[in-house]
């Protein structure tokens, strides 16, 4: 989404070591890969936008023909909420690519040229690991880049992530557990400044039944799902956990799901929240 972050998600690339191209019209993807191979270029990294919109229905298929040939390719998406993408327009003062020249009332055009960029977007956003920048910080989005280029090639990887239901929902997330309604540390005066990362934390959440029913609950749901999402050759699931302030109860269920499910698929943990504070 034009907006949300990717000059910085590029510069985050280009730190990791990454051959970079911006705007590269879908159309040329093919013989560019093929020429870069010429070269033995072994890492590249290639943003598009809707600028290219009448040429972006090319691409899946372009990437699937390129993985076909054993190229090892991963896809980010790059989103934020719609009132972070205006704010930082009227902050910028940028035209948005889709924004009418003739518009009088210029907030409600750049809200429709927003959600037209949605539409447009939406199928190559659906086959893609969605990074939700609305929250974050440039040094944090970065962060999250370079964590995620690290993380191993496998079949599928599964990004846990805490968050604080009263910063907003993360658009990023596949499938969103609220754990509200458990036991909150935040009410014992000796916990309420610690983490969910901290053990006296971890063993008060541990000690409670109902804590370790939504702990089961959850890995049992996420398990039984995760060899579909496989075989549809999904490469990333974002398993978002929102509690009130995302600092204890969401941050310990994201520790121990991230355990549980670290032995048998690449598993990568962020706590959104923690992350803001630490920044």
């Amino acid at each position: 989404m034009s907006g949300s972050g990717k000059s910085v998600a590029l510069h985050a690339l280009e730190d990791a070591g990454y051959y970079c191209v911006d705007n590269l019209p879908p159309e040329l993807l093919l013989p560019f890969i093929a020429l870069e191979q010429q070269h033995q270029a072994s890492r590249i990294a290639i943003a598009m936008d809707v600028r290219s919109a009448n040429s972006l229905p090319q691409l899946p298929a372009q990437l699937a023909r390129l993985r076909e040939a054993g190229q090892s390719i991963r896809t980010l998406f790059l989103d934020a909420t719609t009132d972070t993408l205006v704010r930082r327009y009227s902050e910028t003062r940028r035209r948005h690519p889709l924004s009418r020249t003739d518009a009088t009332d210029l907030r409600h055009a750049l809200v429709e040229a927003i959600e037209l960029e949605r539409e447009l977007l939406a199928d190559l956003r659906d086959q893609a690991l969605v990074l939700d920048s609305s929250v974050l910080r440039a040094s944090q989005l970065q962060a999250q880049v370079k964590q995620l280029v690290a993380a191993p090639a496998a079949q599928l990887t599964l990004v846990f992530e805490s968050f604080a239901f009263k910063r907003g929902i993360p658009v990023d997330a596949d499938y969103l557990f609220d754990v509200r309604m458990l036991p909150n540390p935040h009410y014992e005066s000796d916990l309420r400044a610690l983490t969910g990362l901290d053990a006296p934390v971890a063993a008060f959440l541990q000690a409670q039944p109902e804590v370790q029913r939504m702990q089961n609950d959850i890995a049992t749901f996420v398990a039984h799902w995760l060899p579909a999402h496989a075989s549809n050759h999904r490469s990333y699931v974002t398993i978002a956990i929102g509690c009130t302030g995302g600092q204890h109860r969401s941050v310990y269920l994201v520790e121990r799901l991230g355990e549980y499910f670290a032995s048998d698929w690449v598993t990568l943990r962020r706590h959104r929240e923690l992350a803001q504070t630490q920044a």
